[in-house]
Parts: C-alpha cells; structure tokens; sequence
C-alpha cells in the first residue's frame, strides 16, 4: 500500500486504457548478418497499472505497473510463419513465461514537477521484478494533464543481462539480438470515481 494512503491522505486513482494507450519494446540485431536482419518491435498487450497522486499537486504520486509477459506480440512486417516462430523462440527461451509470467515495476519514489499549465515532468526511482530477479529501475516521463485525463509518455532501456536473460542469436551466433532493449510507452490515464 502507499505511504499516502497509509498516512490518511486523500489520493486520486487512475486506471490505465488500453484501447488508446501504445506501450512496445524494440530490440537491435547485431553480428555479421545483422544489415539482412530486422530489429523486431515487440507490442505489450497485456497489464494494469495502479497509478495514484494527491490531488492537484501531484504529490505523494506512485506507480505500479503488472505486465502479463504471455501477452507480448510481435508487431513488424514479416511472414506469419517467421513472427509465429520469433514468438515462440521469445515466449519459451528469452522470457521463460512458463516459470516467470509476470513482470511487476513498482515505484518507490516520484518527483513531480510543473514544466507549465497542465505539464509536467515525473523522475520515477522504483524495482523492475522481472524473470526472477529485481533490480533498481529510474524512469523519465512527460505527463500531460488533460482535465479528468493523464497522458504519459516516455521511454527506458534495459540490459536482458541484468535479469538473467541471454541475448537469442540465429544463424549460428551470425545474427544474434542485442543485450539493450528499449521501452517506450505513450499511456492514457482515466481518474476514477
């Protein structure tokens, strides 16, 4: 629970909608034939997220966010059957999701601050508890306050290395993924009553 909550504080809760929200994840080929491969844009179709602040001021604002790691999709252009097997390959060695079918961020702490009217900018320090292990995770994020809306927007990276995870390789180790992913999410919030 919130240290706010736990405090009596009145808080503002939001709920994420999916239908207008965008959050992927792009991984980068590298190694010989990394100029014939593709570096695969990865949707994540599949979380909730419990966002809340004092009202107004922004204050006391925290962040946890659940991703259903079964629910990621694949989103270039390529053959069905390719993205079908790049899907597999993701699900079963990369991600694990038989043993690991959550990943769960949590922030421990956000500073807000006003850039102007209706703009604003939030440092989140939390955890990423993902394939097993948890790690410190800072993010950036640009929030636009749009009456009874939030819209939030940025983007992280991440070493597959420091969770545990091996970078795939194809092609005998000649096209393999690199050990940085980059996050980006473009998520809209709605107050709750």
């Amino acid at each position: 629970m919130n240290t706010a909550a736990q405090k009596g504080l009145a808080l503002m809760d939001f709920q994420i909608d999916k239908t207008v929200s965008r959050f992927q994840v792009q991984a980068f080929a590298t190694g010989l034939l990394s100029s014939f491969g593709h570096n695969p844009r990865i949707a994540i179709r599949d979380y909730e997220a419990e966002i809340q602040c004092v009202p107004d001021t922004f204050e006391k604002a925290y962040l946890k966010l659940t991703v259903q790691m079964s629910r990621m999709e694949v989103v270039d252009e390529m053959k069905k059957s390719d993205q079908a097997k790049l899907e597999q390959e993701m699900y079963e060695k990369v991600l694990d999701v038989s043993h690991y079918p959550t990943a769960v961020y949590e922030s421990k702490e956000i500073i807000v601050q006003k850039v102007a009217d209706g703009r604003l900018n939030a440092g989140v320090n939390g955890e990423l508890s993902f394939h097993g292990m948890t790690q410190p995770l800072t993010l950036q994020a640009n929030v636009n306050v749009l009456g009874t809306l939030l819209r939030i927007g940025g983007d992280f990276t991440l070493r597959q290395s420091d969770y545990g995870i091996k970078p795939v390789s194809f092609a005998a180790g000649a096209l393999r993924l690199k050990d940085e992913l980059k996050f980006t999410f473009d998520l809209v919030a709605r107050k709750q009553d």
